[in-house]
Parts: C-alpha cells; structure tokens; sequence
C-alpha cells in the first residue's frame, strides 16, 4: 500500500520538528515537505513534482495564515486535504477554517492516535472532526427528501439566519443586518438549534457546508 504523503506547514521549527518525528513511527506515512508559512508551501507546490495528500496546517502564521493559504488551495488543489492545527479551540477560528475548506482541525496538544486517525480518516473519506467542531453533526444523516421536508420547516427569516451565522458576523450584527432586535436572533437560533439537531454556531456551519446552504 502507498503512503499517505503529509506536508507540515507551521511556523514554530520545534513544533513541525515534533509533528515530523510522531508522524515518523507510523510506517504508513511519509513526510515529504515541510513549510513555514503559506507562501512558502504554494511556493513548493506550484514547483514540485510530487505533491502531498494531507497537509497539516497551522492556523496562524506570519507572510500567509492557515486560512489564507487553504482558500488558495481549495482553488488550485482541491483535491489536497488539509487539516488545521491551532492552539485553541476558537470558534471563530474554527468556522473560519472550515469556510476556507479544511476537512479538520486539531489542537496542537492531540495524542499521536487522534492524529494519525484523523490523517487516515480525511484521507480516505475526506472529513475528520473532533467534539470540538460539533461530533454530533457527523451522526446525522439526511436523505434528500428528508433534508428537503426539514428545510420546509425551516422559515424562510431562520433560512436567512443561517446564511449570517456562518459569516464573521457578531449576534448583535446579525441583528441590525436582518433589522429585528437581539432577542428576536435569540429565538431564531434556539429555534435552528432543535431544527437542524446541532448545539452550536459551528454545527451551524458544518450544517450549512455538508447540505450546500451557503
């Protein structure tokens, strides 16, 4: 069987030192690049000949950040998976990420087998996402008519609701946007919460990606 190719991209030396020598005891893995920021990683890609299947991807970097860098390759390799490292579990960080296209996200403090997991997992099925990022979401599965007679529940206000909580936009913003009063935002979230089956703005979100929403 080949190797899964993993390229590390992460500004910190002793932490892409670290993430290479874990990744090493796993025989079904191959490190093939490592970068220290995004500019530097489209630099490689656009010139190599061989080219990664999972990249490990820090959120913040100096020159190009995780979430610049992923937009740019959602565009030019699709078909490259990444994966985001952060040092906390924002949830702004988060949507952000999943907005640019990461398949899943990691703190930095994982143990070898939640990485290694989530490299075979996106790897092969495209998605990995940890209770960080809503695991509930990941149980639900929707046929087409059942996805269609749920959004029929779904008015057409809260439909709009959706479309703003998966932006950068604060509650209190959502409210001015749609012109009704931050209790009104209130309802319409809780009433989406039991709606969707999510408990979160970012089960909102993956919500949104996973049944084209936006």
């Amino acid at each position: 069987m080949d190797k899964i190719k993993i390229a590390i991209v992460d500004d910190h030396k002793l932490v892409s030192k670290a993430l290479e020598n874990m990744i090493s005891f796993n025989s079904n893995f191959e490190v093939i690049n490592t970068s220290f920021n995004g500019e530097e990683f489209l630099q490689y890609l656009r010139s190599s000949d061989e080219l990664p299947d999972v990249a490990l991807m820090d959120v913040n970097m100096p020159i190009k950040n995780g979430i610049e860098t992923t937009c740019i390759l959602s565009e030019e390799f699709p078909h490259l998976k990444v994966i985001a490292l952060a040092m906390e579990d924002n949830e702004n960080t988060i949507i952000k990420m999943l907005r640019a296209g990461a398949k899943g996200y990691l703190l930095k403090d994982m143990s070898p087998e939640t990485l290694f997991s989530a490299i075979n997992i996106v790897h092969e099925k495209g998605i990995f996402y940890t209770d960080i990022v809503s695991e509930t979401l990941l149980k639900i599965r929707i046929e087409d008519k059942e996805l269609t007679d749920l959004l029929q529940d779904v008015k057409d206000k809260e439909l709009e609701f959706i479309k703003l909580a998966c932006s950068e936009m604060t509650y209190k913003e959502i409210a001015d946007q749609m012109c009704v009063s931050p209790r009104t935002i209130d309802g319409y979230r809780d009433s989406v919460f039991v709606k969707l089956h999510v408990k979160s703005r970012v089960g909102i979100v993956l919500y949104a990606i996973k049944h084209n929403l936006l």
